[in-house]
């Protein structure tokens, strides 16, 4: 069977499966649309909270930043593993025996205010969609790759899916899609990591393979051998990191407090029997996302060794079926500097910003970039990052079956992700803001209709954020993180444990913090991109990691705004004590 059919047969019978379990588990209640009705195995929940968390970002962005950035990118994933751990010991457990649906539901009740759970909901909002454009950018990325497909043609394809199993299925749809998506999306990752791994250096597992000789006969380790031939190339070393200190840390502080804030994680929680559960299935989904997450330092490796064994110094004409097959997509270019028809992989930009291509083809037959060359650079190849894990098993020349395999992949990583954040922003609409603020005699039937509603412009507009992308797929996630790190961490984490912290306080630090790192990531980013360097940075941190300072600031304002107005009443008091008290303690004390 050629590729091509298997990538169709692959990706069409995964569908045809979340398609069928949304239409078998059909959410009937506000419950089952919500939080699934409430009654999900540990295990089962454990493994769709690993593919809601393994979205786009880990699936197909992770092993290319580690491919191109090497040890610098290792924030990504301390962050990201170590603000999962955080989130199952401190929040997970306690927000469950709070037994509310969403999270503006535990700051609009623990902080007895509409208005405290309003600008919950916005805070919510900002970060769901900022998260959602990275993981439509990856739906679009793979579609257009695997189905022939413009990029624009592709979000609107992922859009279509999501649509139909969010919308109908709700929370209890979801749930069951991402436990299929889970074994779809480390099934994919996995089977190409252990090909690679056994071709590089004979040992088929990759978390092994990384530590090993390349079976090459040079006797170097892998990492060893990629060090030279990037110092020979006038790269860094791949084991050498670029970034302050005080960045690495601040970044990775910000995606571990982000990700400890990330509503779409939290309530998942919520979808299991009792208290003790959500701390089981925290457990499992941790098993379940290391073995993703060990794997990635491997992959990127091998990526980068074998991109430039394939690419570097071979002339276009006899370039592999697969760089042509990513430069017709946009994300692989070619701009021949010396006239030679050889492509020269070296550090530094090929040439100002992403490929524009023009009419024709060069002398070689490569497609003509229209951009102006970056003189002083001898590099010709531009390769967009997000490719790595999905070229990988065309650059490794695996089997047809794999490609398509880490199509289906890629595919469900980031439609799970979509999923979660879509039902997060249908419940905080029809839930926190209609029932619970501005209508609260809404019937279940007309607030499930709104939630419905809710998840249809959500789909939209993030669809348009998916074609229109602010930057690429894990930098636009790591802002999301960012965001929810300096606006909703603090006031969870001090509306579980601490009795003092008042209403005013905790609206204070949220509009703080969220409108003190949102101003800082817009003007590095979008309005002057030229100052974004570390010069210009308060305190050396890049706008990646600046949501640390944003969590300081509405921690420091809360406290102080709290220390002057009036203190909680008393049943707040006796609320935040149940929380965190174990049932039946209070018991044996009166006794």
């Amino acid at each position: 069977m050629e590729t091509q059919t298997l990538i169709y047969l692959f990706v069409g019978l995964s569908f045809a499966l979340y398609i069928g379990i949304a239409i078998w588990s059909r959410a009937g209640s506000t419950k089952e649309f919500y939080v699934a009705g409430g009654g999900v195995n540990p295990v089962v929940n454990g493994m769709a909270t690993a593919a809601d968390w393994m979205s786009a970002a880990s699936f197909i962005s992770m092993a290319g930043l580690i491919a191109f950035l090497g040890y610098d990118a290792s924030v990504y994933l301390m962050g990201w593993t170590g603000g999962y751990v955080m989130l199952a010991l401190l929040l997970a457990p306690y927000l469950r025996k709070f037994g509310q649906f969403t999270v503006p539901d535990f700051i609009g009740t623990r902080y007895y205010s509409k208005a405290a759970r309003v600008v919950a909901v916005i805070c919510l909002i900002f970060i769901s969609f900022t998260y959602i454009a990275g993981q439509m950018r990856g739906v679009g990325i793979v579609f257009s790759r695997f189905l022939d497909v413009p990029i624009t043609m592709g979000v609107i394809i992922g859009m279509g899916i999501v649509f139909i199993y969010a919308v109908l299925g709700g929370m209890k749809g979801i749930t069951y899609t991402q436990v299929a998506q889970y074994c779809v999306l480390i099934f994919a990752y996995m089977v190409p990591a252990f090909f690679l791994s056994f071709m590089i250096t004979g040992n088929p597992i990759p978390q092994l393979g990384l530590g090993s000789t390349v079976n090459d006969g040079s006797g170097l380790y892998v990492l060893e051998k990629l060090n030279l031939v990037l110092l020979d190339l006038g790269f860094g070393e791949y084991t050498d990191g670029s970034k302050s200190m005080i960045d690495v840390f601040c970044i990775t502080m910000a995606l571990m407090v982000g990700t400890a804030g990330l509503p779409h994680v939290i309530v998942r929680f919520f979808t299991v029997p009792k208290a003790s559960d959500a701390r089981k299935s925290a457990g499992w989904a941790l098993i379940f996302i290391a073995l993703l997450y060990t794997t990635a330092p491997a992959v990127g490796a091998f990526a980068r060794l074998n991109f430039i064994d394939t690419v570097n110094e071979t002339s276009y004409s006899q370039a592999p079926g697969w760089f042509k097959n990513w430069e017709s997509n946009d994300l692989i270019a070619f701009q021949d500097k010396n006239g030679d028809g050889v492509m020269q992989v070296r550090t530094g930009p090929a040439f100002d910003g992403a490929p524009a291509f023009g009419e024709g083809r060069g002398p070689s037959g490569e497609r003509v970039v229209t951009n102006a060359p970056v003189a002083d650079n001898a590099n010709e190849v531009y390769v967009d990052n997000d490719i790595m894990v999905l070229a990988n098993p065309e650059i490794g020349n695996l089997p047809g079956w794999v490609i398509a395999l880490v199509a289906a992949g890629g595919l469900a990583a980031a439609l799970s992700t979509a999923a979660g954040l879509l039902l997060v922003i249908s419940s905080s609409v029809s839930h926190d803001l209609l029932k619970s603020t501005f209508k609260p005699d809404i019937s279940e039937k007309g607030e499930l209709m709104a939630a419905r509603l809710a998840a249809t412009a959500a789909i939209v507009v993030a669809g348009y954020l998916g074609i229109y992308p602010p930057g690429w797929v894990a930098q636009v996630v790591a802002f999301a993180f960012g965001l929810a790190a300096a606006s909703l961490f603090p006031a969870i984490f001090m509306g579980i444990f601490s009795k003092s912290m008042n209403r005013e306080g905790a609206i204070a630090g949220m509009v703080t913090g969220l409108v003190f790192t949102f101003s800082y990531i817009f003007y590095f980013k979008l309005a002057n991109p030229a100052a974004n360097v570390a010069d210009n940075w308060l305190f050396g941190i890049s706008p990646e990691g600046i949501g640390v300072i944003g969590m300081l600031l509405n921690f420091a304002v809360a406290i102080a705004v709290a220390k002057v107005t009036a203190s909680p009443p008393a049943e707040i008091r006796k609320l935040v004590d149940s929380i965190r008290v174990p049932r039946g303690a209070s018991d044996a004390h009166a006794h």
